[in-house]
């Protein structure tokens, strides 16, 4: 019997387009299986219709037939099925229900009626698996996006249901919590059977743990098979798969194991360009002739923070200067969130000082906090309204910007999580502020909206304005960053260019792990342009 089983699954929600057009899939009992799709594609929905929140939570026109475990969800609600299947939704802020961490897993484990017993281990071993037994006594509202993105996943991880079912389960981790979170779905899958559907964007880690992938757009399910081909010519695809394309490499790698395999015949290989006797790649925020950084535009003096009782921030010294794009690493709970909101005078110091010459601007980790209006365009408008400035030009800018103008008429709140990341960015950066703060920027964002935020970004920066990205994709630090500052329990634990800190870290961009000095598949495009190869 397979798992979950779509049939002509047809849907649309209230007042909206059909999301899911015609879905025929079959989920394997006992496999993982990887959902990919640039953002609003359908993959939350065809997540959510798993376990029957879509229709019963959600509403709206609702064809076609899926079945779980033998159970149609048509005539089965959501907590019918809540001893077969698990979900984790894409905003793990929606799934808490009581005030401390320990007790909101156990929440579904008394909703089943188990023992007292077993529920004290069940608890105990997810908060374990997840690495989060320090948090059990905090508040879900204390602690940070990945943290509570951990602490959503260990609810259901606790249930042991046949199949989990994740939305997004890495967006907002850092490398060791997604490296966590994966490997236990590995075991839940390779010890117990467990059933695994999951879609992701960021596929350097959970393209390698499929068994299949299913290819999504348009609401349509337009590809399945191996994740490794089908992930081959796919835009989001992990950077050393498009490196595999690049170098003629058949079939592409998935990992870097793979590709270092495949790296150490030096043939055909590029040779770095030297500059000054230092080996670098050809094209890298720096190295490019833009100019060098200009006055210091936001300062921070021994910064200290504290919050909640706790200190966060102990004594940082931090100096964003025009032209700069800083990404802000650091474990989830390290304090990047805390500092980006002291930058932008939303947190008070208690000791220590934050100087800005200039106005500054801050996107938050939730782009919901920031979203009322009836449509995009309004939402980025109301900006201008606010500063008492309006400007549609600059609106239809920001909209073209982020890749936005054809969602313009759409409510914020019915696009997907990317999207409305992009909104919360342009409706922010519209108004003009020099210095911009972007806190997970690229949560549940595709390729090409990520793309799009990169190139925002470098403009932004070679007009004058810095950016500062509180972020765990080295991948994207690594093409626009121009210097890395590494957080560890509110201290500065590194700091300087990019290339310099992402070289000596564990979690390094994925072609500077295969391919050293280069960081980017661009870079090792550009060497093989200038015909510098083996």
């Amino acid at each position: 019997m397979s798992a979950i089983t779509y049939r002509d699954v047809r849907f649309g929600y209230p007042d909206g387009p059909d999301a899911l057009r015609g879905v025929d899939l079959t989920v394997p009992t006992g496999d993982v299986v990887l959902v990919v799709g640039p953002s609003g594609s359908g993959k939350s929905t065809l997540l959510r219709a798993a376990n029957g929140l879509v229709p019963h939570a959600s509403g709206g026109r609702f064809a076609g037939s899926v079945v779980t475990f033998g159970r149609d969800t048509r005539t089965h609600a959501p907590r019918a099925l809540a001893d077969v299947i698990g979900f984790v939704a894409q905003d793990p802020e929606a799934q808490f229900v009581v005030d401390r961490v320990e007790h909101d897993v156990a929440f579904v484990l008394e909703n089943l009626g188990l023992s007292d017993v077993t529920m004290r281990r069940r608890v105990e071993e997810a908060l374990d698996a997840l690495g989060i037994a320090h948090l059990r006594g905090r508040s879900p509202s204390s602690v940070s996006g990945g943290e509570r993105q951990r602490a959503a996943i260990a609810g259901v991880l606790a249930a042991a249901p046949a199949a989990i079912v994740c939305d997004e389960p890495t967006s907002q981790l850092d490398p060791q919590g997604a490296d966590d979170v994966l490997a236990a779905l590995v075991r839940l899958n390779a010890d117990l059977g467990t059933t695994v559907l999951l879609a992701e964007h960021r596929l350097e880690r959970a393209a390698a743990i499929a068994h299949h992938a299913v290819l999504v757009d348009d609401g349509r399910v337009v590809g399945t098979g191996r994740p490794g081909p089908l992930l081959a010519d796919y835009p989001g695809a992990p950077s050393v798969t498009r490196l595999g394309r690049l170098l003629g490499w058949d079939p592409p790698p998935l990992t870097v194991r793979e590709a270092r395999a495949r790296a150490a015949d030096p043939t055909g290989l590029p040779v770095p360009a030297r500059v000054d006797g230092d080996p670098l790649g050809a094209a890298h925020p720096g190295d490019d002739g833009s100019p060098a950084p200009g006055p210091s535009l936001v300062r921070a003096e021994g910064l200290r923070v504290e919050r909640g009782g706790r200190t966060v921030l102990h004594g940082i010294d931090l100096d964003v200067r025009a032209g700069e794009v800083v990404a802000l690493f650091g474990r989830n709970g390290a304090g990047k969130t805390t500092l980006l909101r002291a930058l932008a005078g939303l947190d008070a110091p208690a000791r220590g000082s934050v100087t800005a010459t200039v106005a500054v601007g801050c996107v938050p980790q939730d782009p919901n906090t920031l979203l009322f209006a009836p449509t995009v365009r309004r939402e980025v408008a109301e900006t201008l309204r606010l500063l008492r400035r309006p400007d549609p030009g600059a609106v239809d800018r920001w909209l073209d910007a982020l890749g936005l103008t054809a969602l313009a008429d759409r409510h914020p709140r019915s696009l997907s999580g990317g999207e409305r990341q992009r909104v919360a960015i342009a409706a922010v950066a519209v108004g003009g502020a020099p210095v911009l703060l972007l806190d997970e920027p690229t949560r549940g964002m595709d390729a090409a909206s990520r793309e799009a935020l990169h190139d925002a970004v470098v403009a932004h920066a070679r007009t004058g304005g810095a950016v500062v990205l509180a972020t765990h994709d080295v991948e994207l630090a690594a093409r626009c960053a121009t210097s890395v500052v590494v957080l560890g329990d509110g201290d500065v634990v590194a700091s300087g260019p990019a290339r310099t800190v992402l070289a000596g870290s564990l979690f390094a961009p994925q072609v500077l792990r295969v391919l050293p000095p280069f960081c980017t598949v661009d870079e090792v495009a550009a060497a093989l342009a200038t015909g510098g190869a083996r």
